[in-house]
């Protein structure tokens, strides 16, 4: 049994036995009631009541973002009339002068009736339902009906205090009151039973801590209405039982709205890192760690923080297909999990096992001291193997083939290490041998890197460079509600050049900030001439290099290239990378400084990067986009389909946009369509087209994409 169940339980039990004893002592504690002792007590007493209903009110009143708890705000703007109305009962019943005089003794407890009938009532429609986010703009208009209705209230009791003071003698006044009594008790108990219903669904622990303040609201209920009282002492009593329930309820509360709600966006961070960043099989961590993790080997080698020498190793098992095949994907993945666990086992200080995906796993070795340690390393991993691997239908050998690079020597990024060792590996599967160092010549040769390099300094002279636009579709409809501009290079002599080529060199030589401002300008005229040619506004999105963003005077530039065009900002969606936010303070400057242009910013591939929750709450960002390697194997790896589903919910409560790369089926559709996603773009829809094109076949009428 959980801790927060047994505190509700020791919770009804010490009230029950308390209010027992309290009976069965009713004579000696009798004896010693003193008028002015008590009084003084219960003014302490109610005060501290009225404190604690005030706290829940401040707590709803000043700790507000932009969405709101319904049961926090609903809460908060009940105990503003019920610790008002409490302040009163209990100066005017312990004598209060200023108090007293228009409300006497009697009066008062008709102030505590309604005061428990009121907050019996409105926990029973806040916490008998499930709670729902609600905008902000209406908190001030539920304080102020709140306050309205409280002084209200108080001015009918007042009047109808004065205008039938004889009513106060009939039986049936008092014989009202104790029905109403009666009333209020039982509603805290059915609120009870509301809450535990069913009772096989297991309760959160600020539910628990709120059933508790019920159990003290109804003993305070039972002191206040005892028939069996002969003194003060029964309301000094229900007035602590009722401190002791304020008190648990604004626990409850705090932790029901503000507590849990951050936990569990903790946990969806935490989730939404492990799927993106493990392998599902294995549990091993995968590609994209491995990336992180050799860059940041990189980095604080370059900084003299971190190991000089490295070597990472990519491992594949010889002839997996063929097992695959004969034996079924079940001892496939099986043989896959045996494998990453003898290796695991081997592993030592200072190395690290990744899963590359399929049937490649990656070794990298950060305490060693030269390359004859790190191929004697490898002889002993790929030694590990000559044992057989015991599978459910007997037992198999199996070989590894393995291939290695170095750092520093075979590669100055992790991208470069990565691609390096996966080339040397397949070419130590094609030469039939069991290890391979990468050499140059496994590559392309660096003269052909410049050349490209050289040839895409003058593209953008001899106009080489076209765009090509990919609709983006609003799922729900069906219509296209914006396009992504695509760059293309078309070479006089390579022909079409692919921009994974390209754009690397583009951006390490820093030639990606004058191609991306061409992008720019070229994306923003084409989509002006489009308006002016009568054809229904979209937004165009573009995309933002690192460089570019790093720029000072980028929104300053992109504001210049909007007037002198033309062009509405709103029909502009900036999209930038996750990595581009990692330095927080520059990134929310610039970010700023984008949206007080006007336009739209989105976070492209999505899902990649560093996710956190943190930049996604604070920063000004309309969407998310993403990645489309989650979406291409959403319906074979449940992986994929958790973290899609997980941004998509996400997206949702943050109020942010979503929109899905790379759809490439109906069936991914379906699956982007069920988890609400709102908008999409791929080659189910479209692939990327040139502008006439896109003019020909999108912006004039048509019956729909999918119809």
């Amino acid at each position: 049994m959980r801790q927060e169940e047994r505190k509700t339980i020791h919770a009804a039990i010490i009230g029950a036995v308390l209010f027992l004893l309290i009976q069965i002592f009713r004579v000696p504690l009798s004896n010693v009631e003193d008028k002015d002792l008590l009084s003084m007590l219960y003014l302490i007493a109610g005060c501290c009541n009225a404190a604690f209903g005030f706290a829940i009110f401040a707590q709803g009143w000043l700790f507000f973002a932009d969405r709101l708890s319904k049961a926090r705000l609903y809460t908060s703007a009940l105990f503003l009339g019920v610790c008002i109305i409490d302040f009163i009962h209990t100066l005017s019943f312990v004598g209060i002068v200023e108090i007293s005089s228009y409300i006497n003794t009697e009066q008062s407890m008709w102030l505590l009736t309604f005061s428990r009938l009121a907050s019996a009532l409105g926990i029973l429609f806040i916490f008998s339902r499930e709670d729902q986010p609600i905008a902000a703009a209406g908190k001030k208009n539920v304080f102020r009906i709140s306050f309205v209705l409280t002084v209200l209230a108080l001015a009918l009791f007042t009047f109808g205090q004065t205008a039938a003071p004889e009513l106060a003698g009939y039986s049936w006044v008092n014989a009202l009151q104790h029905i109403l009594d009666l009333g209020v008790l039982f509603v805290y108990l059915l609120t009870m039973g509301i809450i535990l219903y069913p009772g096989k669904v297991e309760k959160s622990a600020s539910m628990l801590i709120i059933i508790r303040a019920l159990i003290f609201f109804a003993l305070g209920q039972l002191f206040f209405m005892n028939p069996l009282s002969i003194g003060d002492m029964d309301y000094l009593f229900g007035m602590l039982s009722t401190g002791v329930a304020y008190y648990l309820l604004l626990t409850g509360v705090y932790r029901l709205t503000i507590e849990e709600p951050f936990h569990e966006n903790q946990q969806a961070e935490a989730r939404i890192n492990y799927l993106a960043y493990h392998d599902d099989l294995t549990a091993l961590p995968n590609r994209r760690r491995l990336m992180q993790r050799v860059e940041e080997i990189v980095i604080q080698s370059g900084q003299n923080k971190g190991p000089k020498f490295s070597a990472l190793a990519i491992m594949n098992i010889n002839h997996f297909k063929n097992i695959n095949d004969s034996l079924g994907h079940y001892a496939g993945d099986l043989l896959l999990q045996l494998v990453s666990q003898r290796i695991g086992n081997a592993a030592k200080a200072g190395e690290e096992l990744y899963s590359m995906g399929a049937d490649e796993f990656a070794f990298l070795m950060t305490d060693v001291t030269g390359v004859e340690d790190c191929l004697i390393r490898a002889g002993e991993l790929l030694k590990l193997f000559e044992t057989p691997v015991q599978l459910e239908s007997g037992e198999y050998h199996i070989s590894l083939s393995l291939g290695m690079s170095i750092y520093p020597g075979d590669g100055n990024t992790a991208e470069q290490l990565i691609q390096n060792a996966d080339t040397a590996v397949h070419n130590a599967k094609e030469q039939g041998v069991d290890i391979r160092r990468y050499v140059p010549a496994m590559q392309m040769k660096v003269k052909e890197r410049l050349k490209l390099e050289n040839d895409l300094r003058r593209a953008l002279e001899r106009d080489e460079f076209y765009l090509v636009y990919q609709p983006q579709v609003q799922l729900e409809t069906e219509e296209i509600v914006g396009m992504e501009a695509l760059l293309r290079w078309n070479h006089p002599k390579r022909g079409l050049v692919s921009p994974v080529d390209f754009i690397p060199i583009a951006e390490e030589s820093g030639l990606i900030v004058p191609i991306g401002e061409w992008v720019l300008k070229t994306a923003c005229l084409q989509n002006k001439l489009w308006q002016d040619a009568g054809y229904r506004p979209m937004c165009v999105s573009i995309n933002l290099s690192m460089r570019q963003f790093l720029q000072p005077n980028l929104a300053g530039k992109i504001g210049t290239i909007l007037k002198d065009i033309g062009l509405d900002p709103g029909y502009v969606d900036l999209e930038i990378t996750e990595s581009m936010t990692l330095d927080k303070e520059t990134a929310f400057d610039q970010l700023n400084r984008l949206k007080k242009l006007g336009v739209f910013i989105s976070i492209d591939d999505f899902g990649t990067g560093y996710s956190s929750l943190h930049y996604l709450k604070n920063m000004p960002i309309d969407r998310l986009k993403i990645d489309r390697s989650f979406v291409s194997e959403v319906m074979e790896d449940s992986n994929n389909a958790a973290i899609v589903s997980t941004i998509t919910s996400m997206a949702h409560h943050l109020k942010l946009k979503v929109t899905a790369e790379g759809v490439e089926n109906k069936d991914q559709l379906h699956f982007l369509r069920q988890q609400h996603c709102h908008e999409a773009q791929g080659y189910l829809f479209s692939k990327p087209v040139k502008a006439a094109d896109f003019e020909m076949f999108f912006l004039k009428p048509s019956l729909g994409l999918l119809s």
